[in-house]
Order: C-alpha cells, then sequence, then structure tokens
C-alpha cells in the first residue's frame, strides 16, 4: 500500500508498541500520541505536540487510529 504521507504508524505489536516510519526510516516504536510527538519534534517539526499527532493529515495510522495501543 503507498502512501503520500510522510509518517506511517503500524498496528501495535503484543507489547502496545508501535513502529513509526518518517520520511522512509524507522523513528522507533512508540507507546503513545506523546511519544511519536517526540520522534515527529526530533524530526523538526519542534512545535508539534500530541494533539497534532491526533489530527494530522501527515500521519498514516495503520490497525487503529491514535487511540489504539494494544493488538
Amino acid at each position: 500500500m503507498a502512501t503520500d504521507r510522510p509518517v506511517v504508524v503500524y498496528p501495535p505489536d503484543e507489547e502496545g508498541g508501535r513502529r513509526v516510519r518518517i520520511n522512509g526510516r524507522i523513528a522507533g516504536r512508540a507507546y503513545s500520541a506523546r511519544d511519536i510527538a517526540a520522534f515527529m519534534q526530533e524530526a523538526g517539526l519542534q512545535s508539534f505536540d500530541e494533539m497534532d499527532v491526533v489530527r494530522s493529515a501527515l500521519i498514516e495510522w495503520r490497525g487503529g487510529g491514535p487511540d489504539v495501543w494494544a493488538s
């Protein structure tokens, strides 16, 4: 599945973590929207916060949206 969104959040794993890919590179594993916001800040969007994660069109959510953290 191709996407034009620079951020992909993958389905939760058995430990509740979700892989996060930014611009084609794995940024890490997130356990909350706060973690995704931190990855976005590291990628250059310093003002990105948890509410931006929930609302952003930059993010493709796979396997559930920002409220899904368990498999």
